[in-house]
């Protein structure tokens, strides 16, 4: 099959890459949850060869992830997963998680399973990236993300660009403290936060 290619995935990898060099240092399991193409996937698990770099997506979209990875060979890739935040996961355990671009996709109920179920597959010192957009105290950070969220809306109600503070709750809640944010190229963030307790 013909590779699926998002440009946005070209754009982005090396300023996430930058990010994770710091903060997956010490990393060696990493789930990415919503690997989309897997453009990021085979980028980051060539760059870090000392991850295992578990790739995940609902059933529609891993024929694509795996085209990738086919292609690179890597030995740090498996083949991925099937995950649908609403349905069963991996067991793990992780010692890092990674999510490119789906908080906004998913509606708040997904987003709030999503970080109710990584105490259960995740270390208990285990790291967790994530980028996107992320509004700050309620209001956008750019006209380009206002922009950017009323076509989310047009495409679907339940997507919209989330809080950063509401987000923050629910990585607090799951036992998460925020350790970096990190602003990022075309009005994104790469927020970082660690487990604090087992």
């Amino acid at each position: 099959m013909e590779k699926p290619h998002s440009p946005s995935c070209e754009r982005n990898r090396e300023p996430i890459l930058g990010v994770l060099r710091e903060h997956f240092a010490d990393r060696r399991q990493v789930l990415e949850i919503g690997s989309g193409t897997g453009q990021h996937a085979v980028h980051f698990a060539a760059a870090l060869p000392q991850l295992s770099w578990q790739s995940s997506d609902r059933a529609e979209n891993l024929p694509g992830i795996r085209a990738w990875l086919d292609e690179a060979a890597l030995p740090n890739t498996p083949p991925p997963l099937e995950l649908d935040v609403g349905g069963s996961w991996p067991n793990g355990p992780f010692d890092a998680v990674f999510s490119a671009n789906t908080l906004h996709i998913m509606a708040w109920p997904e987003v709030q399973r999503l970080f109710a179920r990584l105490p259960a597959i995740t270390t208990g010192d285990a790291v967790l990236a994530i980028y996107g957009p992320f509004n700050e105290q309620g209001r956008y950070s750019s006209d380009g993300n206002a922009a950017f969220d009323a076509w989310l809306k047009a495409r679907g109600e339940h997507m919209a660009i989330r809080d950063a503070e509401a987000v923050d709750a629910l990585a607090n809640a799951a036992g998460f403290r925020l350790r970096a944010d990190v602003a990022m190229p075309a009005n994104n963030r790469c927020r970082v936060w660690q487990r604090v307790h087992g």
